[in-house]
């Protein structure tokens, strides 16, 4: 009994753990705007290869520093000569008779040298132009880093208000869906009772299945629209996600932001900050080339022992061995490469030119986004409290036909109108305020304040 007991408790907590594993998969996340920013600064996988960029670009740098070092390389080699070097010399120098000659052999059969070199660059433009531009790329890559964080937090922010203003579109299709349902319930009582027509029945019917036809697409719409918001976060596409109902209550009573008077100062930017030290990369690759034209001047040193045998033992005292060292000090003077240095030089300054034509191209480009930023939360505002009035306008209307209906003082038509009339009006005005929030971010955006959204 005792055993069976036993069984029965490892059972049922079995279940349990299973039950709240099961529950623990699939819990949602609930995510604030602040919550997605934050997750996607920390898990998006774009921001960690910028990131990536940065520590190689800290590599880049060591590898240049390293060829202003000095350089030290150690060979080592043994040799076999299978057959001898023979040289051809008069016999008479070896006690035979003159005008004959004799072949002698010049070396042994194993043969051991080992050597050390050691080089110094003392003046080389070229590795002090490249030390320059190491450091500068090191910068380069941070503000990149910079930049797609920004540009990471302006599509979280733009898709997650997306999702906001297409559930809403969900929940004005449910409340219309559960209108016309009370709707067909009541013209098909009349219908039995003989008070209404079939026409007006199916009608209804053909209204309610076109609804449910149309919130079939904005489930589809809002599932893509949420797999694509965790995608920019670096979210598990199969992780459920929730947004507040707080957040569309909070959309709605916004205060109206402050535009500011003032142009916005693009020097200030990330976009041109970027282009701006790609400029100055560009500028320092001329510098490389134009250096290619200086002469260079180095140290080196070398040290050799050679060791030789007829047998293998070059590396015990019955060999014969000796060793040398020098010192040298090298100058090299470029004179003529078939003008490929003026080539790569005139490359560089047309590279320079294309650079400077798009930092005149992006400047005006953010100066336009910020003034049209501006103009459209102008437009946006004005636009979402003219569709205020307007769905609340259709709500009277569509309320008012509603009891005239009932009362037989209007027709289905002028129901149903009223009806599609209000689902228009009401999308209107949740598109209006999708527009404004578009534009506000686009605003922050390219008045280098996006990263304020993250701090709210």
């Amino acid at each position: 009994m005792n055993i069976l007991r036993m069984n029965i408790r490892l059972i049922i907590a079995v279940v349990f753990v299973g039950l709240w594993g099961t529950n623990a998969a699939t819990a949602q996340e609930v995510l604030t705007l602040k919550d997605a920013l934050n997750y996607a600064l920390n898990n998006s996988e774009a921001l960690r290869k910028a990131r990536l960029e940065i520590e190689g670009g800290r590599h880049v740098v060591a590898e240049t520093r390293a060829a202003a070092l000095p350089q030290l390389d150690a060979t080592s080699t043994l040799t076999n000569n299978l057959l001898v070097q023979q040289f051809v010399l008069p016999a008479e120098f070896m006690g035979g008779t003159p005008g004959e000659f004799v072949a002698i052999a010049a070396g042994q059969t194993w043969n051991a040298m080992s050597q050390v070199q050691l080089n110094q660059q003392i003046f080389n433009q070229q590795v002090f132009t490249g030390l320059k531009a190491a450091r500068s790329s090191e910068e380069y890559y941070r503000l990149a880093a910079q930049l797609a964080e920004e540009n990471l937090i302006q599509q979280v922010a733009t898709n997650y208000y997306q999702v906001i203003i297409t559930r809403q579109q969900l929940g004005v299709i449910d409340a219309n869906i559960e209108r016309v349902s009370q709707l067909e319930n009541t013209i098909g009582s009349q219908y039995e009772l003989g008070l209404a027509k079939k026409i007006d029945l199916d009608r209804i019917k053909v209204n309610k299945n076109n609804l449910l036809a149309q919130r079939e697409q904005l489930e589809y719409a809002v599932t893509q629209q949420e797999n694509l918001l965790k995608y920019y976060m670096g979210m598990p596409i199969a992780q459920q996600i929730t947004i507040p109902e707080t957040e569309m209550n909070s959309l709605e009573n916004e205060a109206v932001a402050s535009l500011g008077n003032g142009a916005v100062n693009v020097e200030q930017l990330l976009d041109f900050q970027v282009l701006k030290k790609q400029e100055e990369l560009l500028g320092f690759q001329r510098k490389a080339y134009v250096a290619e034209y200086y002469p260079s001047l180095s140290l080196s040193g070398n040290y050799t022992y050679s060791s030789q045998s007829d047998k293998l033992n070059v590396y015990t005292s019955r060999a014969l061995s000796f060793d040398m060292a020098g010192i040298s000090l090298n100058l090299r003077i470029p004179i003529f490469d078939g003008n490929a240095r003026r080539a790569r030089v005139r490359q560089a300054d047309v590279e320079l030119k294309k650079i400077h034509e798009d930092l005149r191209n992006t400047s005006n480009a953010l100066t336009m986004a910020y003034e049209n930023a501006k103009i459209q939360i102008k437009n946006s505002l004005n636009t979402i409290e003219s569709q205020r009035v307007n769905k609340d306008f259709a709500e009277e209307v569509f309320n008012s036909t509603q009891n005239n209906y009932k009362n037989g003082l209007a027709n289905l038509t002028d129901l149903l109108t009223a009806e599609t009339d209000l689902v228009a009006a009401q999308n209107s005005y949740n598109e209006a305020l999708l527009n404004y929030k578009v534009a506000q971010i686009e605003l922050v955006k390219s008045n280098g304040q996006i990263k304020t959204l993250v701090n709210e």
